[in-house]
């Protein structure tokens, strides 16, 4: 956020330096001849060069700031998704119990010029009625890890969460942490992304028994992209 600000403030002296310049002196007078332009001040920094870096900035400075908000690799792997993806579900309330089925939609978007993807989930929870929450996952360059934040209308909690893409780029390991409302604490759960195919993936959640603390697969979805709008691959 510093970074950011920073940015912000060199690029707004830059614009009022150029204003500054280009906005001559009013004159009511008459005169037999123009005016003489004001000189520039001495420190101003000539026409098309950057402007001077904030007090004790090196380049190197400014070059991580830029880079740290720069798309790469990593971005456009998560682009892939873009889509709508029909979902089949099946969750588990409890440790050793028969899955319970339903079906969902995930519309995955890009956001803030292919930085982000957002995630919007709707469906129904047997016994508990309609379902939607969405996510913002991105990948921040600088603590080189995967991040995703998550609400939804089952609890008033946000999700946080960090994850790990495998060498071979087919699996997206994620580490979720929640206050959990039976245990009174927080806790943490497992997502794992799995692309099976062009237009096919699967996401399986893991999280503890709030009675035993063991860990036990929550919910596993299969999902099929929708004929349409879908993500490039650009790396």
């Amino acid at each position: 956020m510093h970074c950011r600000f920073c940015l912000a403030v060199v690029g707004l002296a830059a614009v009022t330096i150029s204003l500054a310049f280009t906005q001559a002196p009013q004159d009511n007078k008459p005169a037999s001849k123009p005016p003489a332009a004001a000189p520039k001040p001495k420190d101003a920094p000539p026409t098309g060069e950057k402007p001077p870096l904030p007090p004790g900035w090196t380049e190197a400075d400014m070059q991580a700031c830029i880079e740290a908000g720069t798309p790469g690799p990593n971005h456009a792997y998560l682009a892939e998704s873009v889509g709508v993806w029909q979902g089949k579900c099946s969750s588990w309330m409890a440790p050793n119990t028969e899955p319970v089925s339903s079906e969902c939609v995930s519309t995955i978007t890009p956001m803030m010029e292919g930085r982000y993807i957002k995630c919007e989930i709707k469906g129904d929870m047997p016994g508990m009625g309609p379902f939607n929450g969405f996510g913002i996952n991105g990948f921040d360059n600088v603590s080189q890890k995967f991040q995703s934040s998550w609400v939804d209308n089952c609890s008033t909690g946000m999700m946080q969460g960090t994850g790990e893409l495998s060498s071979d780029e087919s699996t997206l390991t994620w580490t979720f942490s929640y206050h959990c409302p039976i245990a009174k604490k927080q806790v943490t759960m497992r997502e794992v992304e799995r692309r099976t195919g062009k237009d096919a993936m699967t996401l399986e959640m893991f999280g503890p028994d709030p009675k035993t603390g063991k860990e036990f697969k929550m919910m596993e979805i299969a999902f099929t992209r929708k004929p349409g709008v879908s993500g490039t691959n650009t790396r």
